[in-house]
């Protein structure tokens, strides 16, 4: 194929828009996006497929309505929440949230929720028995992770760090943990790392026979306490927690099975080494047999155990290791068999499922490409079937296929764009969100061939308001620089996207904002709607500041090499590659190079941090929000699976740091940071300070008292995006 010249093919890529638009267009505010969130997507709350499969619950005005996923009607309403007054209280509960039994008789509500962190939280609750129409409280004080056994007769939960069981027929409540200590044991939940770094909270697991109930037990006595500091009252309030940074003590984890018949509690054996990790615990469809996933410290060898819960013994029924790192997933699936099982891994080089014969091992590879699988949702027993969303299409999309036993798979997405399902017990229907990069989300039930059978939600109030506001289209390109080099030596394109200022004009040249994410697997550049930053970007280029986002090497869907590129040296090809799309910038005619400016939030202002350091030839101003300002500071899970323990690896924790390059900072600098923030400690701010004031370095610098990583609640929100528009006013478009 002829090349095109850079300077055209840049032209070309880019564009212009020429027509203007009617003077009855709205600008974007502030106001509108964070204050009455008048961008907000609409979405469907409460979805839960019944046991037929035929039907789905909605929470809907206060109430559990069941609606037939194929004709849409409305079929009864199963609680109604207006009606549930608890005794002694005068007004109903709200329902937000609910789990049901599985006959699908009784509901439990939390209410007067409190959040801990991510995801964990701490409610009181109600309990609704249609049958005998009563609503009852669970126990006295507050509880988390209330849970029906498989019968529907006892709830499981957590208070205090122990763990405790309900039976709903006596009304008997019966303590089955009795060590459990703040910051020293934790029963039936977990620590903060992981909840944090492995994605979950609640770590008890009823047996499918009802009759044990497994249960992680965390002692983390030897972990390292930080303290954050709350300014709520005349005399600052201290919260103290466990938190193991790079290279640190671990909790000291062990799994346990309690047996409602006999009360014998049995130890499960998961090896003679205590410093390691047990990610996963998933019951078979034997209810004697347990599986626990066990993974090394340095995260790179993963065995599945299959453990017998009246016993405690266990035996390896996979293993899997790999040079760089082990992702965690919740791909495992049993077949109803038991004796097969699916997984996934990269282990070609793509991440892809695998079929297992739960003693002879591999029986084959289901899918196979130079491509990514990005999630397994389930396993059709009746047309056997494994439903997955994967990056065939490309690594900006996604979409919704399944593959049979034998290895054949069809695609079933529609629509071009991102889509994600939610599939019904008997998996003949699913809920599927889609939404492209100028389209809100668009909420339909599909039949399992893929065909859309109606619309729940299409945003179609959003998409008229957007109509008549200055939008300017999302739109995607490539870089390919020589820089761009895989540790293979082939040489990648990198994928990106920009937002041109409304009504650009190819005779003046533009500011421009880059904002980036860049850890490990995430990705900003997709061909979906994205967070809600998405309408801060069209206000700020509504007032004339173009917007780009890159992937650079070491994120996602793109191959195992292409993500793990990055081990060792977190922020080093990261920092690079958003220096070579400086020079890519730099050349277009229509771009300022003396106006390039780059934000971002955790990771993000990680390389913001490093982009304005390192690359400060090529940036004149950065935004870093709630920034990692030297790995050592982080959580030894998430950093040590990327970057080894710090003792093993000082250079590449440190050459890559960018509170170690403050000495070259010579443009605009705004750091921002929640002083409560549990996850990117305030000390990674703090010490950055410290050693920009130390190299004479002028910057800007914010902080939120009392806020966590996600620096929200009243009016911060509002008040974070006015200081950086404003900041990015002065700096880019002031200039």
């Amino acid at each position: 194929m002829k090349k095109i010249p850079l300077f055209l093919f840049a032209f070309i890529l880019f564009g212009f828009q020429t027509g203007f638009a009617q003077d009855t267009l709205k600008n974007i505010t502030l106001n509108e996006i964070w204050t009455k969130y008048a961008f907000y997507p609409k979405s469907i709350h409460g979805i839960k497929s019944l046991n037929n499969g035929e039907q789905y619950t909605e929470v809907k005005d206060n109430a559990i309505v069941v609606y037939d996923f194929k004709t849409g009607d409305s079929v009864t309403t199963l609680v109604d929440g207006n009606k549930l007054i608890p005794e002694g209280r005068e007004k109903p509960i709200k329902i937000r949230s609910f789990k049901m039994s599985e006959d699908e008789s009784r509901y439990l509500f939390p209410t007067e929720t409190k959040r801990i962190y991510r995801h964990s939280s701490i409610s009181v609750f109600y309990i609704w028995d249609t049958q005998t129409q009563k609503l009852d409280r669970l126990s006295s004080g507050k509880q988390r992770l209330a849970d029906f056994s498989p019968d529907g007769t006892k709830v499981a939960f957590v208070r205090d760090n122990n763990l405790f069981i309900k039976d709903l027929k006596t009304g008997n409540e019966k303590q089955i943990t009795f060590d459990g200590k703040l910051n020293h044991i934790i029963n039936g939940t977990c620590d903060w790392v992981y909840e944090e770094e492995f994605g979950f909270t609640k770590a008890f697991f009823w047996s499918p026979d009802s009759k044990n109930i497994a249960f992680y037990h965390f002692d983390e006595s030897r972990v390292k306490e930080y303290t954050l500091t709350f300014y709520d009252s005349l005399y600052p309030t201290l919260y103290t927690y466990k938190y193991p940074t790079a290279g640190e003590d671990n909790s000291l984890v062990d799994i346990y099975v309690y047996n409602l018949e006999n009360n014998n509690t049995v130890h499960i054996n998961t090896g003679e080494v205590t410093d390691q990790y047990l990610p996963r615990v998933k019951w078979t469809h034997d209810p004697d047999l347990l599986s626990v996933q066990r993974l090394n410290r340095l995260q790179n060898h993963l065995d599945i155990l299959l453990c017998d819960a009246y016993t405690g013994k266990s035996r390896v029924m996979y293993s899997e290791d790999n040079k760089w790192y082990i992702d965690i997933t919740d791909n495992l699936t049993f077949l109803p068999d038991n004796e097969r099982f699916i997984m996934t891994s990269e282990m070609d080089g793509y991440n892809h499922i695998y079929l297992y014969d739960i003693r002879k091992g591999l029986v084959r590879q289901l899918t196979s490409g130079k491509w990514d699988v990005m999630e397994v949702y389930g396993y059709d027993k009746n047309k056997k079937r494994v439903f997955y969303q994967s990056a065939e299409r490309s690594p900006l999309e996604r979409d919704v296929a399944y593959v049979d036993l034998k290895g054949k798979r069809k695609n079933i997405s529609e629509k071009e764009g991102s889509n994600s399902a939610g599939f019904s017990k008997n998996f003949n229907y699913y809920i599927n969100t889609w939404s492209d990069a100028n389209t809100p989300p668009v909420i339909t039930v599909n039949q399992a061939d893929g065909k859309q059978v109606r619309v729940l939600e299409d945003n179609h109030a959003l998409v008229e308001k957007l109509k008549g506001t200055r939008m300017s289209p999302k739109t995607f390109f490539t870089l390919s620089s020589p820089a761009f080099k895989l540790p293979d030596s082939s040489i990648v394109s990198l994928n990106a996207w920009k937002i041109m200022p409304y009504h650009s004009d190819p005779s003046k040249k533009y500011p421009v904002l880059l904002t980036i994410y860049g850890g490990p697997g995430a990705q900003t550049v997709l061909n979906s709607w994205g967070n809600f930053n998405y309408m801060w970007y069209q206000m700020l280029a509504e007032q004339g500041i173009m917007i780009v986002s890159v992937d650079n090497r070491g994120t996602g869907a793109r191959s195992e090499l292409f993500k793990k590129m990055t081990y060792l040296e977190l922020g080093k090809y990261e920092t690079l590659d958003y220096i070579e799309t400086a020079k890519y910038l730099d050349i277009l005619p229509y771009v300022d190079k003396n106006r390039l400016a780059i934000f971002g939030w955790s990771y993000g202002g990680f390389m913001a941090s490093n982009v304005i350091t390192q690359g400060a030839d090529y940036y004149s101003t950065a935004i870093a929000v709630a920034p990692v300002t030297n790995w050592r500071f982080y959580d030894n899970i998430y950093t040590e699976r990327f970057m080894r323990k710090p003792q093993d690896n000082a250079s590449g924790y440190d050459d890559n740091s960018p509170i170690n390059h403050v000495d070259k900072l010579k443009g605009n600098f705004l750091l921002i940071h929640g002083s409560a923030d549990d996850n990117v400690h305030f000390q990674n701010s703090m010490d950055m300070i410290t050693a920009l004031v130390k190299a004479n370095k002028q910057f800007d610098f914010f902080v939120y008292p009392n806020k966590n990583h996600s620096i929200y609640g009243g009016n911060t929100r509002y008040h974070l995006y006015k200081k950086m528009t404003d900041f990015l006013d002065e700096h880019l478009l002031k200039q």
